[in-house]
């Protein structure tokens, strides 16, 4: 009995050290706006992160307003399909859902962030280091403008206030999606006149949460300006302390050395030193085995502290999986355009008989319409190398357009399927590929493997057995069956 509460007691005082941790300080710097800066890094540093905050500020707000929309009208359809069998049940089932999607949306639109916010749901470190930072700027400002420094201070308080504002816009969702399950449920011989609509309204509150996630999960995400910054700062001893007495982790846990206004410790909740000085006297009391009594039973109360967590989630607390799509979800949908293309270079050697040996070398951007289809793009370029070993020469053999779909078929293989025009005759400026005549077409049908790499800059590497059906009308007839090779990067 001693050692299990000594063990629980070390694991406190594990916690306690890890929220009260710093990193090492470097000797010799400064609280300089160039040490914290370096050059050229206010302007780039300050103009990128608030066109940064903007764009997800505008992005999270016009988001919101369309998914609670389309929720209401789906809704809306229900209620309608439900009045003409069940007038009563549908008034109290939908009675002011609309005025609340309404105001969920004004709200978040409306937010400023002007009221202190209060840490709540899921922590986000970066925007606590992000706003840390601000504020410290704003007492340190060196040259830096403090006018802008408000200005993206604001900037941030708004955006994590309207996320809140999301967090409680999918709460209230969360709250309609039981409401409208159980009755759906209770009412069986409804569900085929009910269930397509509610199916549709289940996928905009899957893909509203996700869009929620995506939104955070960007503003988590810092630029290497932003790197820098907090790089150069986290090893300013000011910076630290200020970070202990005013970021929202500290205000949570009341770290040492934190600021005296906040308010204190949880009634009940024991200091670092108050652990410390149990664990001493449970370890004296356990003799000499104490040690290693407790460092053998750590590793079980990890285990027993996972499995409560896990019935914690069974039960439907944070993230469970009670709140898992009844349906495939397109992972894509969530991303912005940008995030959804990739891009693919690729090449392929032809031995001809009545040209020289030539090699296509294209270029191809993909847009992904979800996990397993793309369609895309390209352009070729026909390089000949001359008829031999003897003979080389470097000559341009043709150009090409192009445009392709993949799905994915099982694995890593993919189905792939392409258009392509082709100029196939050398030519020895611009104005000869406007003989429209020496375009030829090609349709292409075929395999490909793709096998994922571990290079920083090619992601994905693409072999494709493709057949052209349209090669037989070509005179002369050109090559059938083509391999290419391709390497593909975001």
């Amino acid at each position: 009995m001693l050692c299990s509460r000594a063990t629980f007691l070390w694991i406190l005082l594990l916690l306690a050290e890890a929220c009260s941790a710093q990193q090492p300080v470097a000797r010799g710097l400064d609280l300089s706006a160039q040490a914290v800066s370096g050059p050229d890094l206010p302007a780039r540093f300050i103009g990128r992160m608030q066109r940064k905050l903007t764009g997800l500020d505008e992005q999270l707000t016009q988001q919101t307003a369309k998914y609670l929309e389309r929720m209401a009208r789906r809704e809306a359809r229900l209620q309608k399909k439900l009045y003409k069998v069940d007038s009563a049940g549908a008034k109290s089932l939908f009675a002011g859902s609309a005025q609340q999607y309404a105001a969920l949306s004004q709200k978040l639109a409306a937010d400023t962030g002007s009221l202190h916010l209060h840490l709540s749901g899921e922590y986000q470190p970066y925007a606590d280091s992000l706003q840390g930072m601000l504020k410290y700027l704003q007492v340190h400002p060196g040259s830096l403008n403090t006018a802008e420094l408000q200005h993206s201070l604001q900037q941030l308080q708004a955006l994590q206030a309207k996320l809140q504002d999301a967090d409680q816009a999918k709460a209230y969702i969360k709250q309609r999606k039981q409401q409208l399950s159980q009755y759906i449920q209770q009412h069986a011989n409804l569900a085929g006149l009910l269930g397509k609509d509610y199916r549709a309204w289940n996928q905009e509150a899957y893909y509203y949460g996700q869009q929620v996630r995506a939104y955070k999960e960007m503003l988590n995400d810092p630029d290497k300006w932003e790197k820098q910054a907090l790089a150069l700062l986290g090893q300013l001893p000011a910076f630290q302390s200020f970070m202990q007495k005013n970021s929202q982790l500290a205000g949570l846990f009341n770290l040492p050395g934190g600021n005296p206004s906040t308010p204190q410790a949880i009634a009940g909740l024991q200091t670092r030193d108050q652990v410390g000085g149990l664990i001493s006297q449970q370890v004296s009391a356990a003799g000499s085995a104490g040690v290693p009594s407790i460092q053998g039973n750590i590793q079980a109360a990890q285990s027993k502290f996972n499995s409560y967590k896990d019935k914690l989630l069974q039960a439907g607390g944070g993230n469970s999986n009670q709140d898992a799509p009844d349906f495939r979800p397109n992972e894509q949908k969530t991303k912005t355009f940008w995030r959804r293309v990739e891009y693919g270079a690729n090449f392929q050697t032809t031995k001809n008989n009545y040209f020289p040996t030539t090699t296509d070398f294209g270029l191809s951007a993909g847009y992904k319409l979800s996990d397993r289809s793309t369609i895309g793009i390209g352009a070729s370029y026909k390089l000949g190398w001359g008829s031999g070993i003897q003979h080389i020469a470097f000559t341009s053999q043709g150009v090409g357009l192009r445009s392709y779909l993949d799905i994915k078929i099982k694995g890593s293989f993919s189905a792939t399927g392409g258009y392509e025009y082709n100029h196939a005759k050398p030519f020895a400026s611009v104005q000869q590929l406007r003989q429209w005549s020496a375009w030829t077409a090609s349709g292409l049908i075929g395999v490909t493997k793709t096998v994922s790499m571990k290079s920083r800059v090619f992601k994905k590497t693409r072999i494709a057995v493709l057949w052209d059906f349209l090669s037989y009308q070509q005179v002369p007839r050109t090559q059938a069956v083509l391999c290419r090779v391709g390497y593909g990067w975001k």
